[in-house]
């Protein structure tokens, strides 16, 4: 069955509901407001026969947990996705953020188009048709749609929910993260999947100096120079290129014969595709990204401190000590400086890049495409498998295959003005799901 119509319909409804998960102008609260789209998403199931219902911390962000019950002793599937989008300024768009227009060339425009709403659409019309089909799995196929993914620091998403509800343990989940086609310099085609995510741990640098007046720059220690000494010894944040088992595994299936050292590899990857050389080096080590600045609070005060504050993105594995070490070799000790950590670790995770998930994405990549070859990345960003994997040891993996959609668009439009993707991406990824579900849960190939 087609079901063009009915997910290019599903996906258009959900981007109309402005879900922007954004700080409160007047009390400085988060508010997604996710709650309409689960209420949606619950309708729309239920009508299929879909098992539904809605959990919630707060009345207004709610996540929907359906599911296909299945015969005990079979593996367990999820389909996962969350409702919250980043907010969207109206200026800049070719189409109103909101609006959700498709265009004369077949994209689907609006905020949450690529992350994720469409994708979260697909899993929903791939799980009613099952329903409707009268799809018996050997192991329960849960639908969770959930709050709070974007900025998760009011905790009423997927940690939340996991912890309040331990029924919901499943064996295998399919998320957001992969699923970019590349086509690469050498005639080869790559889609890549997510079989993990780096941890966070912020950190702030605090350059020290001595407070004077600013008529006489000569008076004092002015923070400023200091900080900006140590800011020229971050750079850009990227780490010296170390092996990883994430990045030897990519380098394997990128590349023909292996090289003889590391740099080199990463620059003959570079040159077969450009999403490679972006993707690959945060797979060597800690990224140390400045994004904030600070320091005096008016204008004719020298300021005796002046601050950064670093987006770490850290391996699997790596602990607190690990960064803080790494950091404080790359600051050098001849520029005074405190050190400090504004919120706690969020430890990285992977699953396995050998699976029957990776088995069954393999399949059907090869269907649509005979020599198309799967590449297993390691997300540089956070996704909610992290959860996953903690609460249950779930093999999640984040892919939904864009064959319509370039990868420059996929690689530039998330968060960004013009967010979009190719209607018959929305389509191909219902029948992915659909395929997985028989795959991993029937009783033979569909």
């Amino acid at each position: 069955m087609n079901h063009a119509d009915e997910v290019l319909g599903l996906a258009r409804d959900l981007i109309r509901f402005d879900t922007s998960n954004a700080p409160n102008q007047t009390n400085g609260e988060l508010t997604g407001h996710e709650t309409a789209v689960a209420e949606h998403l619950a309708g729309f199931l239920s009508d299929a026969g879909v098992e539904c219902e809605l959990v919630a911390r707060q009345s207004h962000r709610a996540n929907l947990v359906a599911r296909i019950r299945g015969e005990a002793g079979g593996p367990s599937l999820a389909f996962v996705g969350h409702t919250d989008v980043v907010p969207a300024q109206g200026h800049g768009w070719t189409h109103p953020p909101f609006e959700a227009v498709v265009d004369d060339a077949g994209y689907l425009h609006g905020r949450g188009a690529l992350d994720m709403k469409g994708e979260l659409a697909a899993r929903a019309v791939a799980v009613a048709a099952l329903a409707r089909e009268g799809f018996r799995p050997r192991g329960d196929l849960w639908f969770l749609a959930v709050a709070d993914e974007e900025d998760g620091t009011a905790d009423v998403g997927m940690r939340w929910l996991l912890e309040n509800r331990p029924d919901i343990r499943p064996d295998i989940a399919v998320n957001e993260g992969g699923g970019e086609l590349l086509r690469l310099a050498d005639g080869r085609s790559l889609l890549t999947v997510s079989v993990g995510e780096k941890g966070t741990l912020p950190a702030r640098v605090t350059a020290l100096g001595v407070a004077g007046h600013a008529s006489r720059p000569n008076l004092g220690v002015n923070a400023v120079p200091a900080l900006a000494r140590l800011l020229e010894r971050l750079g850009r944040g990227m780490p010296t290129p170390a092996s990883s088992p994430w990045l030897e595994e990519a380098l394997r299936v990128i590349l023909t014969e292996a090289p003889a050292d590391l740099e080199t590899a990463l620059v003959q990857a570079a040159a077969l595709h450009p999403s490679l050389a972006t993707a690959l080096p945060p797979m060597s080590g800690t990224t140390m990204t400045p994004t904030m600045l600070g320091a005096s609070e008016v204008r004719n005060v020298i300021p005796d401190h002046a601050w950064v504050e670093l987006d770490c993105r850290l391996l699997p594995g790596t602990t607190g000590s690990d960064v803080e070490a790494t950091l404080r070799a790359r600051l050098g000790d001849d520029v005074p400086y405190e050190l400090s950590w504004p919120e706690p670790i969020v430890a990285g995770s992977s699953s396995a890049p050998g699976s029957d998930l990776m088995a069954a994405v393999t399949a059907f990549a090869r269907q649509q495409d005979p020599d198309l070859a799967v590449l297993p990345l390691l997300d540089s960003g956070f996704t909610d498998s992290v959860h996953l994997r903690a609460s249950a040891s779930t093999v999640a993996y984040g892919i939904s295959p864009y064959l319509h959609t370039p990868s420059s668009v996929l690689t530039t439009a998330v968060h960004n003005v013009d967010e979009r993707v190719h209607v018959d991406d929305l389509t191909l990824s219902v029948d992915f799901h659909s395929f997985l579900a028989h795959q991993l849960l029937g009783r033979g190939t569909p």
